[in-house]
């Protein structure tokens, strides 16, 4: 019965651990390991996201300090920094990656019905890219700039429930807009872009997938108009044309017709002008789906503030990335955990809870709903409408 098992026990018992262990299996993450399994790592290392732990001391304080409740919940070896520090600079951080994968597509399928505040039945995802500052004289290998290091998280995210589908970790250094060569393009899906993604050729691979695209135009663009169509400026539409692009680069990389849009969005009363592929939807929806590309904004800045991904246990870029995708892996699983128990609460409020009561014996859903909502810190502000009750 669940009163019998702990918080934390009852809330990794969500995660496929079949999947985990064929992640494992693939990179041989055991391969000569006699304690503290891959397992055992990806449980200290979830617990410490969700308890918000400062380093591998505190983790190993904290968790030796519960006893045989870990036992229980999962953690069967003697939990060390020093063994902990090894696993994240040795173990392969593709178990991790491709753990997150499946829980993307778990996650995916339990809020495949979740509205994001445009009625379309198309899939629709919003694409950028953010950098993790970290300190160049303890990550070398990451240097972009003469005084600066760091690492870029490229996300696709799903509107739909706001699921990372798409997540890629490069070099700061490295432009935003390569990572659009590694998208896996989806029939009829609509992907949402600003400025810095405005590349003709990479765009054209969306024409030539059935898929399509809405990126902020930049200034300048040479062009001509092809033909007008009807609007209606109350809604804030000024201009929607066919066009074609005119100078010799541009026609050569995107010798197909584009459509733009010029928008006058009262709310921040500025002009916006937007370039699509997309000749059916009605010029108002093609400028509040680019609103929507604000939630991308907002994940990252979520992450950032919740989830242990701007100071890190490890130093090798595989330590980095093993604490990059299991944080997103507690991400999904508090996405996916929140959505079945159909718990109505914030995540501020959820991880508040999950922090102070991850070795409780008794039920989540009963022990949370005695649980009052919290108000998020002033600095924290927006969330992600996954997390709205």
């Amino acid at each position: 019965m669940c009163s019998n098992r702990t918080i934390f026990s009852q809330l990794t018992s969500f995660l496929p651990k079949k999947e985990f262990d064929k992640s494992v299996k693939k990179y041989k993450g055991n391969y000569n390991v006699k304690s503290f399994t891959c397992w055992e790592q990806f449980l200290c290392m979830m617990f410490a996201q969700l308890t918000r732990r400062e380093s591998l001391r505190d983790i190993e304080i904290c968790l030796r300090s519960f006893g045989k409740k870990l036992y229980h919940s999962g953690i069967r070896s003697k939990v060390s920094r020093s063994t902990l520090s090894y696993a994240n600079e040795n173990r392969d951080w593709r178990i991790y990656q491709d753990f997150a994968q499946k829980l993307i597509k778990e996650a995916q399928v339990v809020y495949i019905n979740e509205p994001f505040g445009v009625e379309l039945k198309n899939s629709v995802y919003a694409f950028d890219a953010s950098i993790i500052s970290l300190c160049l004289s303890v990550f070398p290998w990451a240097k972009f700039r003469e005084t600066k290091a760091g690492i870029k998280l490229h996300t696709q995210l799903d509107l739909r429930g706001n699921i990372p589908v798409f997540i890629d970790i490069s070099e700061a250094i490295e432009a935003d807009v390569t990572a659009l060569d590694r998208l896996i393009l989806e029939i009829g899906a609509i992907y949402i872009f600003d400025r810095a993604f405005i590349d003709f050729k990479r765009l054209f691979r969306f024409q030539i997938s059935s898929s399509f695209f809405i990126v902020r135009a930049k200034k300048g663009l040479a062009y001509e108009r092809v033909y007008s169509h009807k609007k209606d400026k109350t809604l804030g539409v000024k201009v929607d044309q066919t066009i074609r692009l005119t100078s010799k680069k541009s026609r050569k990389n995107y010798p197909d017709l584009l459509r733009r849009i010029h928008y006058f969005d009262k709310e921040k009363n500025k002009n916006l002008i937007f370039l699509t592929n997309n000749f059916l939807l009605p010029a108002k929806t093609v400028a509040d789906l680019y609103k929507c590309r604000w939630q991308v904004e907002l994940f990252f800045k979520w992450i950032k503030q919740h989830l242990k991904i701007k100071r890190f246990f490890g130093t090798s870029i595989n330590a980095v990335k093993t604490q990059i995708w299991i944080a997103i892996s507690t991400y999904l699983l508090v996405a996916i955990v929140k959505k079945k128990l159909k718990i109505n609460k914030t995540l501020y409020s959820f991880l508040q809870f999950l922090s102070l009561s991850l070795f409780e014996k008794t039920p989540i859903f009963k022990a949370f709903s005695d649980f009052d909502d919290l108000d998020e810190p002033l600095d924290s502000s927006n969330q992600l409408n996954l997390f709205n009750s």
